[in-house]
């Protein structure tokens, strides 16, 4: 996949990069991200790019992929799993992080990825904070990562998923098994208008992405994975990190554009 890769990260996205210094030069570390630009989130397959160019397969990163996706028979996912995708559950992340390889994770998931084009600058993780408690227990460092361009490659005008709900409720509209907790309206290729989680082609919008200075919190280990209020705390300071971060980053390549 590296020369397709390289194709649309030199020539489609046209993506700056930067940060990389922060990442320590060995041991585990839990990437974590904000999701960008509806199901293609060009941004997470641009960062996988950035790190197998740097590191290669020597130093091993796994990304966690959503449960539902696991669900459909396609190609995408078998695709994706020998790219380095796991399913996403505690077990494989502390399996992956034991092993000594990286985590990239995601929290946000679709309300993330599929958030408004108003909020396309909002750090959204959705209130999940499993990947806290991951990094609490396993001692491992958080290094946050963002982007800017990515979720301009498609626009979400808004979310119908509570309306979806109602008609669910009222038995003239089933949800299926897999809840996809999120039901957008967007404008996008290759559909035009589309209505509801469908994939899509990103447009070529120039990417920017950063690997932030790492986040160490003042205590780890199982007491404090525990301790829901520290937990708590340690997640505000997550978002308020990647919310400073993704504030600067929007203001740096504002001056790019202009420069």
């Amino acid at each position: 996949m590296m020369p397709y890769w390289k194709w649309f990260y030199d020539y489609y996205f046209r993506v700056k990069t930067d940060g990389w210094h922060h990442i320590p030069p060995q041991g585990p570390i839990l990437l974590v991200g904000s999701h960008n630009g509806g199901l293609a989130s060009p941004d997470t397959s641009m960062m996988m790019y950035d790190w197998f160019r740097r590191f290669g397969t020597e130093r091993l990163c796994y990304g966690l992929m959503h449960q539902s996706a696991w669900k459909m028979n396609s190609p995408v996912v078998d695709w994706a799993m020998k790219t380095g995708a796991v399913r996403a559950h505690p077990r494989n992340a502390i399996a992956a992080l034991r092993k000594g390889a990286s985590v990239l994770v995601y929290p946000g998931g679709a309300e993330d990825v599929f958030r408004p084009y108003r909020d396309r600058h909002k750090i959204e993780l959705a209130g999940r904070k499993g990947f806290i408690k991951l990094a609490l227990r396993e001692n491992v460092t958080i290094i946050p990562v963002i982007s800017v361009g990515s979720h301009e490659t498609l626009f979400v005008i808004g979310d119908c998923y509570e309306q979806l709900k109602i008609l669910h409720e009222w038995g003239i509209l089933r949800l299926d098994k897999a809840d996809p907790q999120i039901f957008p309206i967007y404008l996008g290729l290759p559909w035009g208008i589309a209505i509801g989680p469908a994939p899509n082609i990103p447009l070529p919008i120039p990417m920017h992405t950063r690997v932030c200075p790492p986040i160490v919190f003042e205590r780890y280990g199982r007491e404090a994975a525990n301790d829901r209020g520290y937990v708590d705390t340690c997640y505000d300071l997550v978002v308020t990190k990647m919310q400073q971060a993704l504030d600067q980053l929007v203001i740096d390549s504002k001056k790019e554009f202009l420069c």
